[in-house]
């Protein structure tokens, strides 16, 4: 379907939600202090107020540093360019940059949400402060360096932050072009992503034979697997990591619903079930950042609080299993 709105009416729209991030004040709390659990956490360089920044974790194979909290846009992103539609997701992105986040995930496979991304993107102010990543999502060297192509000028970019090769499609041949391309400057980092548990040995034997930047899987408090050799592969190859399906398709919320956080919870300043879930993701020194997605700038600032404050070590962490489980 044609778009309904030209790029005049979309930066019409982004003016008129420029104001609105306003509405969600900024949280206030502690910096981190270095723990065993998280040697790699490092302060970003962008700070809300006073002290308080981001956490951010350092990608091994350049040293640049990613806020831990970054941004899903499967579903979320894939929308008509209608105001109704554009306006709270254009509060979502500078809702975002305004608490340090940065990484912003698409893919072709996600209907329109490569566009709305270009075309939400393109006020100074927030284009230039965003990771930008995508992924290749077909067989074949043509067809993929076409996709590839097509996804860069969606997203307004004449380089991507990162490629990824989605599920593994054809990963082999992909894998070359991306090389290739990382050597020319198109891309700066190359990934590779799956979404079930069935496939995190073959991600794990991937990342140990091939010169991978990134690698991405589902990983949540009650999804584990990725505990058992996966993480600490990733952490012992220099690979970064990006954990999708933090809420394991929304059970996490389902199974806490109308029961209280620990009180505990308070000493890893976690203030609703949603940052218990991504700190406990967080928390795990070999992860990189965390991809929720959302829609809504109430859940995005609440996301993006999870990335402040302290984070449990070992001792926090298995409380935290303990008591959601019970």
């Amino acid at each position: 379907m044609k778009s309904k709105f030209s790029r005049r009416d979309i930066l019409k729209i982004i003016g008129i939600a420029g104001s609105s991030a306003m509405l969600y004040p900024l949280i206030s709390c502690a910096k981190n202090t270095d723990t065993e659990t998280d040697k790699l956490t490092k302060n970003s360089s962008t700070s809300l107020n006073n002290n308080q920044t981001m956490l951010t974790r350092i990608i091994p194979s350049s040293g640049e540093q990613l806020p831990v909290v970054g941004l899903g846009t499967w579903k979320q992103f894939d929308v008509e360019s209608t105001e109704s539609m554009l306006q709270p997701l254009q509060e979502v992105l500078k809702i975002m940059v305004e608490y340090g986040g940065k990484v912003i995930d698409s893919s072709p496979m996600y209907g329109k949400s490569e566009q709305v991304i270009g075309d939400l993107t393109t006020e100074p102010g927030i284009a230039d402060k965003l990771f930008y990543a995508t992924k290749v999502w077909t067989s074949g060297e043509q067809n993929g360096i076409e996709q590839m192509e097509e996804s860069m000028k969606k997203m307004n970019r004449k380089t991507m932050d990162l490629m990824q090769i989605h599920n593994l499609v054809d990963w082999k041949t992909h894998l070359k072009t991306l090389k290739n391309w990382k050597e020319e400057n198109k891309i700066r980092y190359i990934g590779i992503t799956h979404y079930t548990e069935s496939f995190h040995d073959e991600l794990k034997e991937i990342i140990k034979a091939e010169q991978i930047d990134f690698v991405q899987f589902n990983y949540s408090i009650n999804v584990r697997n990725a505990e058992k050799t996966l993480l600490e592969t990733a952490k012992d190859k220099g690979v970064a990591v990006i954990i999708n399906e933090p809420y394991d398709k929304g059970n996490l919320f389902s199974a806490v619903k109308g029961k209280d956080l620990p009180e505990w919870s308070s000493e890893y300043d976690i203030k609703s079930w949603g940052q218990y879930f991504l700190k406990y993701i967080i928390s795990h020194p070999a992860v990189t950042c965390v991809i929720p997605g959302t829609s809504n700038p109430k859940h995005l600032a609440d996301n993006m609080a999870a990335g402040y404050g302290k984070i449990p070590d070992e001792d926090g962490r298995k409380k935290m299993i303990e008591y959601f489980e019970k």
